[in-house]
């Protein structure tokens, strides 16, 4: 299997995910945004703009980010087929899928969760949106050095083993990271039960981006596999004949 076509459908993946993902923020996410903004405001104005924001803005805004995610991930699945003990490739697709939301979006978000529009003072976002990415990397790095460890020790100590070891490697250096940088900001006054329905409808969302992505990912490459192999054998069949 090519990269290039593991690409192909992994920006096909990425599509589907993001137009999934649109319905989701708009439903879900939507009027969470809508209740954090009008705590913002002072006056009227501005319904048209925020009205584009919430569909062809945010549309768009999913679409291009399914779509890159999706691709990227499709390139690190056609870096590490047969390269993650015995699995087959639909099954590598779904381990890296997971990892990746794991490590780039899941634990991060615990880290530095999503606030809404009112939240936050403007003049530390630059310091706020670095440390939030610097702790993405050292997650990532954190669980591609711990992926690479447990399949060490797999061949040693077998796969439960091996799940263990990386498992607790990876939670030593994201929790000793997380206690080092600093703090998420704090949120003032701001409604308790508004942000947790905020952060909640975030979390959703991209839970949903990344689920989608890696269904649909999971299910082309193994029908894509399938193929291969099928083709593969009706090949050896006729030079045998």
């Amino acid at each position: 299997m090519s990269a290039r076509a593991l690409l192909v459908r992994g920006l096909a993946a990425g599509l589907v995910a993001g137009l999934v993902t649109f319905v989701v923020a708009y439903v879900v996410g939507g009027p969470q945004v809508e209740a954090a903004i009008s705590l913002e405001e002072t006056g009227g104005g501005g319904d048209v703009s925020r009205a584009l924001q919430r569909t062809w803005g945010l549309l768009t805004a999913t679409v291009t980010v399914g779509l890159a995610l999706g691709g990227a991930v499709a390139l690190v699945v056609a870096g590490t087929l047969g390269r993650l003990g015995r699995l087959l490739p639909g099954q590598s697709t779904a381990l890296v899928t997971l990892l990746g939301f794991v490590s780039f979006a899941l634990v991060p978000f615990l880290k530095y969760p999503a606030n809404p529009p009112a939240v936050g003072d403007g003049a530390t976002i630059g310091h706020r949106t670095a440390l939030y990415f610097g702790f993405v990397l050292v997650s990532v790095v954190a669980a591609v050095l711990a992926t690479r460890g447990a399949l060490r020790v797999r061949e040693r100590v077998g796969t439960y083993g091996g799940v263990v070891a990386g498992v607790t490697g990876y939670l030593l250096v994201v929790v000793l990271a997380g206690q080092v940088l600093t703090p998420a900001a704090g949120v003032g006054d701001f409604p308790a039960d508004t942000l947790w329905s905020f952060r909640l409808a975030s979390l959703v969302t991209l839970a949903t981006l990344w689920g989608v992505i890696g269904l649909v990912l999971t299910g082309l490459v193994s029908r894509l596999y399938a193929d291969a192999t099928a083709q593969d054998v009706r090949r050896d069949t006729a030079a045998s004949l």
